[in-house]
């Protein structure tokens, strides 16, 4: 009877694991609890590794050895297959290359309202020499001090800014501000975006177009995230960011409260969600954490993107520490695909 049971715990452990390591396999990146598994493949890893320490030392128990064993094999192949799905996607903070007169840096930064000053988000502006800024969760105003700051610095840029609900002073999470190079041209938002008739649910996204249709389309996303009671929202959000990458010239970068993992049904052409690719996963920043920025990078859920349409090709990413946000900025260099 006891053995019986004990190959019953070990199958349904190896399903477990098998779902939790590849969900996409089983069409359940985007079904709770999965989803919010996947989202920290670090943590998942150390569980595994935990579980088999745990079943080391039942193989010192004689009766118990054969269900050790079995477990022990199917929790480090788990780890095993954890650790090589974050090597792939690259577990370091990155780097970038020197900017060429054609490359274009991107930064993304959720800065929780004004728990990140505009002095700081200026200062890493043009630290890291960037020609478009994608800020969720911060208000028009502080945009403008932004460029305001830039602008006296040598370093101009053009604000745009989404926002949902007409409450003065409401919290920033309804707002996002869009930063531009003018050498990148003139842009504006588009209707859809600000007035929410095409846009994420609950957090506003900005998508902004060059007025003379030369250049890419920018799209600054805000996705809510998975909880509970907002699953069903949350799925709507990532269909309506992939349809904003359709083919042609785009930059998608921002908070999209998901893993290239939960993406694994939107992506069409080689892309990770319609036709974008994201940067991180393909110049060794992947897997590392943007939040909570609290945690380890290893330990944290690699949400925060920058994709391009196929027409870019990333050739860095770096992940900078946290200035009192709960996310840490991406920063990426893209180069015209040659």
């Amino acid at each position: 009877m006891f053995r019986l049971l004990g190959v019953l715990v070990t199958v349904l452990f190896a399903i477990a694991t098998a779902i939790v390591v590849w969900p996409q396999f089983f069409q359940l990146e985007q079904t709770f609890p999965f989803a919010q598994l996947i989202a920290v493949r670090g943590v998942v890893l150390g569980g595994f590794l935990v579980i088999a320490v745990l079943a080391l030392l039942l193989l010192l128990a004689r009766p118990m050895r054969g269900f050790a064993a079995s477990i022990l094999i199917v929790a480090l192949l788990g780890a095993a297959a954890t650790g090589a799905v974050g090597a792939v996607r690259g577990f370091g903070t990155g780097s970038l290359p020197e900017k060429a007169d054609e490359s274009i840096r991107v930064l993304t930064w959720n800065t929780a309202g004004e728990a990140v000053s505009a002095e700081e988000i200026a200062d890493a502006i043009l630290s890291q020499q960037v020609d478009v800024v994608s800020l969720p969760e911060t208000a028009e105003s502080v945009g403008e001090r932004i460029a305001l700051m830039l602008r006296e610095q040598g370093h101009p840029m053009w604000v745009h800014h989404v926002r949902f609900g007409d409450v003065p002073n409401g919290p920033q999470a309804w707002e996002t501000t869009v930063l531009v190079a003018p050498d990148l041209g003139d842009y504006s938002v588009i209707d859809s975006s600000s007035d929410g008739s095409s846009n994420t649910s609950s957090v506003p996204s900005a998508v902004i177009m060059p007025v003379d249709g030369t250049g890419p389309t920018i799209v600054a996303v805000h996705a809510v995230a998975p909880r509970v009671e907002a699953m069903e929202r949350w799925q709507s959000d990532l269909r309506w960011i992939a349809n904003q990458c359709p083919a042609g010239d785009f930059i998608l970068a921002g908070d999209f409260n998901a893993t290239v993992d939960h993406m694994a049904s939107l992506g069409v052409n080689g892309g990770d969600i319609g036709n974008c690719r994201d940067a991180a996963s393909r110049t060794g920043t992947g897997a590392t954490g943007t939040w909570p920025a609290s945690y380890p990078e290893v330990l944290g859920a690699p949400i925060d993107h920058v994709m391009a349409s196929a027409n870019w090709e990333p050739s860095g990413s770096l992940v900078l520490d946290a200035a009192g946000s709960d996310h840490r900025a991406l920063v990426v260099q893209l180069e015209p695909a040659s």
